[in-house]
């Protein structure tokens, strides 16, 4: 009996979840029906067609276009967001204020509210004759259904992400060092740059990496602000809908995939940064 049970469980601790067997058959069927099944019918499904006839399907020129501003504005809007996420998650980690934990609880509103809901929102608020709309309709600048939409409403849900990735790194920061560094001489500027900005640096960009990974997928907050103009503020998710619903399957799996590889390569790429990201920070120990 000893024998057995060194043998499945060599430290001799005591499992919470017994069952190792049955742990592991439970997962791979559950990651099987969730995920891989899934994904493999999306390959199997564009594997009938050719190659040019893939080719021609992902560069036409509406679907290059829903490229250029389905990738551009996450990409615009994760960098943006990776600036005012700093200035959040430092004003909530180091300073006290009036209703400090209502702001850090709104952070969290892109996550909880219906993407849908935040769409129909924001089309209000930046449309014509829209709250925020009208303030700069007078200066000849126009948001709801123009690309600059797009760009609000990927802003809107992203800024979740840096500002939870960097505010445990700022909590776990020593304001020793600031006050060591200012103790040589250094400047705020020169504290910043070399003292704070190397060791925010990894959680910085993995924020923005969730963040860009995010936007380029999004679709229920960017529909409704979008406009949907064909080769203007046309969306890569719109166009995959568009196939399905002229019931071009193949043409929409094709899309797919190229979304797809191009997540697989976000996500390695967001693993390496949280893997550096912890060297750096000393969480991986």
């Amino acid at each position: 009996m000893s024998a057995a049970v060194s043998f499945f469980n060599p430290t001799g601790q005591t499992r919470v979840l017994p069952g190792f067997g049955l742990s592991l058959g439970y997962t791979l069927i559950y990651l099987s029906l969730m995920v891989l099944l899934p994904l493999a019918a999306v390959f199997i499904q564009t594997a009938s067609l050719t190659w040019a006839e893939f080719w021609a399907i992902v560069t036409a020129p509406r679907v290059v276009a829903t490229y250029k501003l389905s990738f551009g504005a996450a990409l615009l809007a994760a960098g943006i967001n990776v600036v005012f996420g700093l200035m959040l998650a430092w004003s909530l980690v180091r300073y006290s204020f009036p209703g400090k934990k209502l702001v850090d609880a709104l952070i969290d509103l892109p996550f909880a509210l219906p993407t849908a809901v935040a769409g129909i929102s924001l089309s209000a608020l930046w449309a014509g004759n829209g709250w925020l709309g009208g303030l700069v309709a007078p200066f000849g600048i126009k948001v709801a259904f123009t690309p600059l939409g797009v760009l609000v409403a990927l802003i809107f849900i992203g800024v979740p992400f840096v500002v939870r990735t960097v505010q445990p790194v700022l909590e776990d920061l020593e304001t020793e060092l600031e006050e060591a560094a200012a103790s040589l001489g250094a400047q705020r500027r020169q504290t910043f740059t070399r003292v704070l900005l190397p060791v925010l640096t990894p959680a910085l960009l993995t924020g923005f990496a969730l963040a860009f990974a995010r936007g380029v997928g999004e679709y229920g907050s960017v529909i409704f602000i979008a406009g949907n103009i064909p080769m203007v503020s046309e969306i890569t998710p719109l166009i995959i809908i568009t196939k399905l619903e002229q019931y071009d399957t193949s043409g929409a799996t094709a899309v797919a995939v190229v979304m797809l590889l191009f997540s697989f390569m976000m996500l390695l790429a967001i693993n390496l940064l949280q893997a550096w990201s912890g060297k750096r920070t000393g969480r991986n120990r």
